[in-house]
């Protein structure tokens, strides 16, 4: 498969987490060593962006495990944060995800979509922000008032269907076709990268959406969705804070 940027430039990393989301471990070669960070043909740690944090973990390199604090994604090209970076270009080394950090984003992520799934069908809101964090997680939906019974609604419905066991299916779809379905979109004011082929995200009979993010396979991994608080962020910005349990 090839990858693109933005630009349409080819990416010099194959992401592997495109495809897999529950790849931990992975076998890669180093290409490129800069200021920035590790550059690898491959990689599974998800960069930051799209309202996640970045993965961390470590790049093992013959009987030394270096740590992974961040990564990031600039101009099509992925930069292994490192605490240090004497590996040698063209080495063959072995990363580790942090799988229980991981793995609790991915449950998060995908309560998200579940969620904005939701609300949009009920009441046609779209995504106005979002963030994804280790333990909680928060989306803004452009309502025009707080309503607390709305949001408790939306979130006893998405554990029933949690419940089911729906399955999460990703695949690709032509950029145009995209934009042509309606309902795919759901962010509001934003339209999907322009690159010429989106990566797809659909829960069964819940939500579809084009995505490049990390989840899991089947919503019962979600557990059940818990909210925290609700906030008032001004005119067309209600915050839903949640998280997922156990």
């Amino acid at each position: 498969m090839i990858f693109f940027t933005n630009n349409g430039e080819i990416k010099l990393t194959e992401l592997l987490y495109l495809d897999d989301s529950y790849i931990k471990e992975f076998d890669a070669k180093v290409i490129d060593i800069t200021d920035k960070g590790i550059v690898l043909d491959k990689t599974a740690f998800y960069p930051v962006g799209g309202g996640l944090p970045s993965d961390t973990g470590f790049i093992e390199y013959g009987n030394e495990k270096i740590r992974v604090n961040n990564v990031i994604k600039e101009a099509g090209e992925v930069y292994h944060v490192v605490e240090r970076s004497d590996i040698p270009v063209g080495a063959l080394v072995r990363g580790l995800i942090d799988w229980d950090r991981r793995y609790r984003i991915m449950r998060l992520h995908t309560a998200a979509h579940v969620l904005s799934g939701l609300l949009y069908s009920m009441t046609g809101a779209l995504i106005t922000g979002n963030a994804i964090r280790e333990n909680r997680a928060h989306i803004d939906f452009s309502l025009e008032k707080t309503d607390r019974e709305l949001f408790q609604r939306v979130i006893e419905k998405a554990n029933k269907l949690i419940s089911e066991g729906r399955q999460v299916k990703i695949y690709y779809m032509e950029r145009e076709k995209v934009l042509q379905t309606p309902g795919m979109v759901k962010l509001a004011g934003r339209l999907p990268p322009n690159i010429p082929v989106l990566r797809i995200v659909e829960i069964e009979g819940i939500d579809i959406q084009p995505d490049g993010g990390v989840h899991v396979s089947n919503t019962k991994e979600i557990g059940e969705i818990e909210l925290l608080k609700i906030q008032n962020k001004g005119k067309n910005r209600k915050r839903l804070h949640f998280t997922v349990k156990p």
